[in-house]
Order: C-alpha cells, then sequence, then structure tokens
C-alpha cells in the first residue's frame, strides 16, 4: 500500500455490499424478517429474486433507485427495536459466513498502519451498523431512514449513491482533518466512481465490467477477494409455501434471465 508510513490523518473508506461481503445487506436479512413475521411470503420471494438478479449481474443505477423504493416502502411500520434485535441475533448466521476474509485483513492493515477505517453504503444505517459493529469498525456513514416513535417511516432522508456518496466523503474527511488526497476509498461498482475518484488511493474490489474499464484505464488499483464465494441461495419450498418445482422454475428463469441480460449488454458494447 502507498502511504502506509504517513503522519497525516489517513481514512480508508470501505463500500460493503460484495466488497466487504460477499452478499447484498438490503437483501441479506429477508428470510429472518420472514421467520420473525415483517414480511410476507410473497415479499420474501421478491426479495430473493432481487438479490439473484443482483448477484449475478449487478444493479444499474436506475434499478438502485427502484431496488431503494421498493425497501423503503416495505419497512413502513417497522419497530426499529425489533429490526436490531433480529439482525444482531442472526448476524453470525446470515452474514459473519459472507464476510470476505481478505478485506477483513485489509481492514486489520489499515488499522495497523494507525488508518481510521469508514463503512459508507447506500444500504440503510440500521442493516449496516451491526455489520460494521462484527468487523469492530466503530464509524459508518449509510443511506439513512427517517424513525417516528421508534417505527420506520418508509421515508429515507439521506441516500449515499454516486455523486452524493462522494459528497458524504468529501464532507467527513472536511470535518475530521483528513486529506483525500492521502486516503483510500474501496468498492465493487461503477456507480462508486466519484467516491474512487474523490481519493488518492482509489482501490476496485471484485469490480463490476464498468469499473474495472475505468480502474485500468485510469491506472487504479484492481483487487480480487475469493473467499467465502458469493453465493445465491434461493428459497425452499416450504419457506414461500409453493411447490418445489414452481421455485425450481423461478430459479432456473432468474439465472436464464440474468445470462440473456449479460449476453445482450455483451454483444451491445462489442457493436
Amino acid at each position: 500500500m502507498k502511504h502506509m508510513a504517513t503522519r497525516a490523518p489517513v481514512a480508508a473508506f470501505f463500500d460493503l455490499d460484495k466488497t466487504i461481503i460477499a452478499t447484498s445487506s438490503a437483501y441479506a436479512f429477508g428470510k429472518e424478517f420472514l421467520n420473525n413475521g415483517l414480511i410476507t411470503r410473497q415479499e420474501a420471494l421478491d426479495l430473493y429474486l432481487s438479490k439473484a438478479s443482483y448477484m449475478l449481474v449487478g444493479h444499474s443505477s436506475e434499478q438502485m433507485d427502484a431496488s431503494r423504493d421498493q425497501l423503503a416502502q416495505l419497512v413502513k411500520g417497522w419497530d426499529v427495536d425489533e429490526v436490531r434485535r433480529i439482525t444482531t441475533e442472526t448476524m453470525h448466521n446470515v452474514v459473519t459466513p459472507a464476510i470476505y476474509r481478505e478485506a477483513r485483513e485489509l481492514i486489520e492493515q489499515h488499522r495497523a498502519a494507525g488508518h481510521d477505517v469508514i463503512i459508507i453504503s447506500a444500504s440503510a444505517d440500521i442493516l449496516v451498523e451491526p455489520i460494521a459493529a462484527e468487523l469492530g469498525v466503530d464509524t459508518v456513514v449509510a443511506t439513512e431512514v427517517e424513525v417516528e416513535d421508534g417505527k420506520l417511516t418508509g421515508t429515507i432522508t439521506q441516500y449515499l449513491k454516486g455523486e452524493a456518496k462522494a459528497a458524504a466523503v468529501e464532507t467527513f474527511a472536511r470535518e475530521h482533518g483528513y486529506k483525500l488526497a492521502h486516503c483510500y476509498a474501496y468498492s465493487d461498482s461503477a456507480t462508486d466512481i466519484p467516491m474512487l475518484a474523490a481519493v488518492g488511493n482509489p482501490v476496485a474490489v471484485n469490480p463490476d465490467r464498468a469499473l474495472r474499464k475505468h480502474a485500468m484505464s485510469s491506472g487504479w488499483e484492481i483487487r480480487t477477494f475469493k473467499n467465502p464465494e458469493p453465493l445465491i441461495q434461493m428459497p425452499n419450498a416450504r419457506e414461500v409455501g409453493i411447490g418445489a418445482g414452481v421455485i425450481a422454475g423461478i430459479t432456473a428463469l432468474a439465472v436464464v434471465g440474468t445470462l440473456v441480460t449479460r449476453a445482450i449488454m455483451r454483444d451491445g458494447r462489442s457493436a
């Protein structure tokens, strides 16, 4: 790593989904929310399909916005304490196995160098905070959902995506005295190019095609995290209350659909 020996304040900004964890924090707890009665079987199935699409081909900026709106309405009226209880109690079964070993090691390297580690995510802070606690990271900058009388209203008061995420990094650095030229940022997604460009040490981690292309043309470091392998687990028939044959068909359609999308995108780029 460059700048590891500098005495100036240094921050390392980590995206969360597909950068620290081999899954999506927005979808990871879907099964547990179903088991605790917060969502219906149909809503659980919708979450699983959205997760499958995200894990196979990622989400465009427009798809991220659609997922944001879907999830915001889904959580409307949820009790905040109940959500925190569920995420905390199920963390070790749901998310801990999906944390990249390489990400843990990298976080420890930054700590050993005296750097401050910040998780910055487009996912809701109520989902990001327990994952940060598992990693021993004290500082989270994430999308914020309004709370009234202890319940989520479904209104998003701060959405950290694209330029807004970069602006949040710049504001955080200014308020805490970091020089961005000495700081690091890690992400997998092209939507985070503005954030990566804001720091002196941008690193593309398991980058999507657009980010890989940009990183290579810009001379940015590219890293591959492999442990654990990202998994896509579809719900079983009992969990959603429909036949196993239907589940198998849905799984196949989801996979075929994403593969077709990949082919179309690839052909379009090569045309």
